[in-house]
Order: structure tokens, then C-alpha cells, then sequence
């Protein structure tokens, strides 16, 4: 009973304690993982990555933050100043709401009072991700349209298009899932990956979801709204300071949510393999050390894939992608209606 109703009965108290960890877990874990790029990046390409600033350069993410922090804001004058403002703050409170339906653990008893270890449990967990990437989307758009420069707004239509794209194929994925587990909560769908991780049966929406992914975050080989070599910078060109930071944020967090859904869908969320059962407190790390994989294969990719061209991107994603991950939706709707 507890499990069912905790999501919509934990006191008001307990949702604002939560809602400060989770912003402040977010706000720890990016400058992590901007560390560990540009540490890996370094490797990678057969050099060094930052050293000079901390030990062992820990400390390069917080001089650049600061950095940006401290920057002038300014703003072209053919842009308009409200909409210019206000999509960085549309990209980064997106990215944080997303964040927050991540499952890190099951109901536990903190101190007596059974708090379950995710932000919200909502009964439509999928929907609602999509509603808020839906929304992420004017980040990008108004971004680049509200800067006034051609080269920004060609990157902000080029990240309409792809994200339409290849939203697509990334909710078909899922599709396949929620018909096998039989619910959209998230953490139900965690429990119903107790006897086999989906990642097995749902091999193929597994790939099909990663794919897509990487194009819904603008990273490597799909960061083609930000294409240096033809658009300056894309969407965020006319953007510094705070503002550029916003976005940035948002972008690497997006990475994180992109790897937190995929370890709670199709990885077992908090559940460890072989049938290995550790105490409660130890769920939040397994999550974490599922999601660290994943953002690595994130950096991995970066450092080994070309750009592609843009016809490219939006072939693949509507001749390749779309065509396989309504195969997968069809293929598994059949065999759950055959065994069931």
C-alpha cells in the first residue's frame, strides 16, 4: 500500500526537501561529468585534458562557471530583449523538471517516514518526459529567433527539425516497453524488470532509444544545430555569460536525464544483476554508476564519430529509425497479446 501511495500522500515538507536535493544533485553532477569529458576527451585524442587548476584540474569546471557567471551580459541590438532572457531560463528549467522523475531507489524509511527516492512517481511517467521536451524545444527555438542573427536562427530551425524527428522514433521505442511492463510509472516499470532487464527482450528499442537520444541532446554525431564550421555556433551564438551557461547546463544535464531514463527503462533501474539484493541506501549509487556507463559512451561517441551532414541526420531518422522502431512496437504487440 505504501508503494502505491507514497507518490501522492508524502507531506509537503518531504517535497520541498526533495525538490532542493534534486536541483542541488543536478548542480553537482554536471560539472562532474564536464570534468570527465574533458578529462576523457583528453585521452582520447592523445593529450592531456585541464591540469593546471586544482588538483589534478578537479576544479577547471568551477573557474569556468565562475567565469561565465561573472561575464558582462550584453545582447545584439537587433535582438529582443524579454524572449532573449527567457529562453535560457525555458532550456534549464526543462532540463531540471525532466531530472526529476529519475527513479533513484525504491520507498525507504528515512527516520521512521517512508520517502520514496525519486522526485515525483507519476502515473505517466513517458508522457510526461515528452511534455517537458516538448516545452525544451522553445529553449532552443526562441533562442535562436529572438537573437536577431540569420546564422542563430538557421541553428534554432535545424533543432526544430530534428527534434521533431527523432522524438518520433525515441517515444515509439518506449512504446514497445510500456506494453511489455504494462504500466507508465517509471517505478513500476523498474519492479516489472525483476525476473529479466528489458534491455534483453527490448534489445532493439534499447538501440533505437540511445540513437535517438543523441540526436534529442545535441551531442555528437547530431550536433548539428550548433555546427561551428557552418553556423558560427548555432542557436546560442549571440549568447554569453549566464545565459550561455544556462544552456550549457542544460545540454549536459539533458545527457544525465537521457541516461537515467534508459538505466530506469531498459538497465533495472536500481537493480543489481544476478539476483543480488543490497540494503536501500545502496540504490541512488546503483543508478548512478549506470548512468556514469552511459554518459561515458556519450563522450565515447563524441570523440569517435564525424559530424554528419544534415540530409544525412534527417534521412536516417525518418528512413532508418522511424521504419525500425514501429517494427519493434508492432513485433512486441503481437507477442504480448500471443502470451497473454
Amino acid at each position: 500500500m505504501i508503494l502505491a501511495d507514497v507518490a501522492y500522500y508524502e507531506a509537503w515538507w518531504i517535497q520541498v526537501i526533495k525538490a532542493i536535493v534534486i536541483f542541488a544533485v543536478a548542480l553537482q553532477l554536471v560539472p562532474v561529468i564536464l570534468i570527465a569529458e574533458r578529462k576523457l576527451l583528453g585521452r582520447f585524442q592523445g593529450r592531456y585534458g585541464p591540469n593546471r587548476v586544482g588538483p589534478y584540474g578537479a576544479l577547471q569546471p568551477l573557474a569556468d562557471i565562475l567565469k561565465l557567471l561573472t561575464k558582462e551580459q550584453s545582447r545584439p541590438s537587433t535582438s529582443i530583449g524579454f524572449l532573449f532572457a527567457v529562453a535560457p531560463m525555458i532550456s534549464i528549467l526543462t532540463a531540471v523538471a525532466a531530472f526529476a522523475i529519475i527513479p533513484f531507489g525504491d520507498v525507504q524509511n528515512i527516520f521512521g517516514t517512508p520517502v520514496g527516492l525519486y522526485g515525483i512517481d507519476v502515473s505517466i511517467g513517458p508522457l510526461y518526459l515528452f511534455a517537458f521536451g516538448a516545452v525544451a524545444f522553445y529553449g532552443i527555438m526562441l533562442g535562436g529567433w529572438s537573437s536577431g542573427s540569420k546564422y542563430s536562427f538557421l541553428g534554432a530551425m535545424r533543432g526544430a527539425a530534428q527534434l521533431i524527428s527523432y522524438e518520433v522514433s525515441q517515444g515509439l521505442a518506449l512504446v514497445g516497453v510500456i506494453f511489455t511492463a504494462g504500466t507508465l510509472s517509471l517505478t513500476g516499470i523498474v519492479h516489472a524488470q525483476a525476473g529479466m532487464w528489458y534491455v534483453v527482450p527490448q534489445f532493439f528499442g534499447f538501440i533505437i532509444f540511445l540513437v535517438a537520444g543523441f540526436a534529442e541532446t545535441n551531442r555528437a554525431p547530431f550536433d548539428l544545430t550548433e555546427a561551428d564550421a557552418e553556423l558560427v555556433g548555432g542557436y546560442n551564438t549571440e549568447f554569453g555569460g549566464g545565459r550561455f551557461a544556462s544552456y550549457f547546463f542544460a545540454e549536459y544535464l539533458n545527457v544525465l536525464v537521457v541516461s537515467g531514463i534508459v538505466t530506469t527503462v531498459f538497465l533495472g533501474g536500481w537493480m543489481m544483476p544476478f539476483g543480488i539484493h543490497p540494503p536501500g541506501w545502496v540504490d541512488p549509487f546503483v543508478v548512478l554508476f549506470k548512468m556514469a556507463l552511459l554518459s561515458f559512451f556519450f563522450i565515447w561517441v563524441r570523440a569517435t564519430l564525424p559530424r554528419l551532414r544534415y540530409d544525412q541526420l534527417m534521412s536516417f531518422g525518418w528512413k532508418i529509425l522511424l521504419p525500425l522502431a514501429t517494427l519493434n512496437t508492432l513485433v512486441t504487440a503481437i507477442l504480448v497479446t500471443v502470451t497473454h
